[in-house]
């Protein structure tokens, strides 16, 4: 059986380009770039390199990306720096949203804990924020407004430069977890206000263990790893060269082809919503409009996730109910709950995540096989039954 991937915010396929890119570090280039021998400069030139492609992509100076092991480790570096910075002035007002990923929830509720002033921004039915929502929330001793450029879950794009621009006319740091939409969509981090900003290669076909932290020049970094003098001193640890050279050739590829492969996954996303949307008692999740191309998210009323998932693993479907990070835990998704809805709805979540590697077939396959799972799912449920006899009330 073919199997048909559709869990890309979970994580991507390398690319050939990426592969054919890292192998001369494994096998003849791999030398140390702090060794001062030929075969480590050969490495020090490729890490040189990866770091202007990189910056070249986000509209930025060289010396203002500094390598890290993923999204997350970039998200706490953030986070922990810009905390430093503000405890430095006598501000301890951070300023993010309340559905974010964990690698923000979870280094903020550390900050609390040091008495930092943590306000979770409600994201309301669509899973947004407006800038006029922050700009009402600023307040003389805030240091750091930081908000997800697309939400991983629900795929709602939050207007950033807009946000960025009251930020920075309120002297106040901007930065965004942009993990899932780099490389899927236009970024530039001057012309979008963005002081500091996170991602990950393995969401754009390139390497698992390899991302990045931009941060404008002037703002000083706070170790979160030491060990050496490796990335400016902001980050010890030998640099994983053959990682470094794969993420940077797929997001220039990427970076090369956006408007291409928006326009194709785009076209598949809507027939999905569009055909998935049909099924009674649903609901799509996330903004509609502003929305990440290859995004599809729904709740299916008196089911859960988790059996659909299953059952569309049979079928040789891979989907996700949620984050891949808490895709292990029972309870429903913080950000569904977020954008208001119950717990009975939200534990009924499917997301189907594209990419360019998607086809035509394998949408009209999983349009085909969706509906009757949904269907016999529902024929099992007592929850279903009540609801259907009148016993319980419909929430879609």
């Amino acid at each position: 059986m073919k199997t048909i991937y559709m869990d890309n915010a979970a994580t991507t396929k390398m690319s050939r380009t990426a592969i054919d890119a890292m192998l001369p570090y494994m096998e003849e280039h791999y030398g140390n770039p702090s060794s001062l021998h030929t075969v480590g400069q050969i490495a020090a030139e490729a890490l040189d390199k990866a770091r202007e492609d990189v910056a070249a992509c986000l509209g930025c100076k060289a010396s203002e990306i500094t390598f890290t092991s993923g999204g997350s480790e970039a998200d706490n570096q953030a986070l922990i720096s810009a905390a430093k910075i503000g405890e430095r002035k006598g501000k301890k007002h951070i300023i993010s949203t309340a559905f974010e990923h964990h690698a923000m929830l979870h280094t903020l509720e550390k900050l609390a804990k040091q008495g930092f002033d943590i306000e979770l921004l409600p994201v309301g039915k669509t899973g947004t924020i407006t800038a006029e929502q922050v700009k009402n929330a600023i307040r003389e001793d805030t240091i750091l407004v930081s908000t997800m450029y697309a939400n991983n879950e629900v795929g709602s794009v939050l207007p950033i430069a807009e946000i960025g621009a009251i930020c920075h006319e309120k002297g106040v740091l901007f930065h965004t977890d942009a993990v899932q939409a780099t490389g899927h969509l236009h970024i530039n981090v001057v012309e979008q206000n963005i002081d500091m900003l996170s991602f990950s290669s393995h969401k754009f076909h390139g390497p698992k263990g390899i991302g990045v932290l931009y941060a404008k020049k002037g703002i000083l970094l706070t170790n979160v790893i030491e060990g050496g003098a490796q990335e400016r001193g902001k980050r010890g640890g030998t640099e994983n060269i053959p990682a470094i050279v794969g993420m940077a050739a797929a997001l220039k590829e990427a970076c090369a082809h956006i408007d291409e492969y928006s326009k194709k996954v785009s076209a598949l996303r809507d027939q999905l919503i569009d055909g998935l949307s049909k099924i009674p008692h649903s609901v799509v999740n996330g903004d509609l409009k502003n929305r990440l191309p290859g995004n599809v998210n729904l709740c299916f009323e008196g089911i859960e996730g988790e059996s659909i998932l299953l059952m569309l693993d049979e079928k040789g479907i891979c989907a996700s109910s949620g984050s891949a990070c808490t895709s292990g835990s029972l309870d429903p998704s913080h950000v569904l709950l977020s954008l208001g809805l119950p717990h009975e709805i939200a534990h009924g979540s499917l997301r189907l995540s594209l990419c360019e590697y998607n086809t035509q077939e394998e949408v009209d396959y999983v349009l085909k096989e969706i509906p009757p799972i949904i269907e016999y799912l529902r024929n099992m449920s007592p929850l279903w039954k009540d609801k259907v006899s009148g016993k319980r009330q419909f929430f879609l």
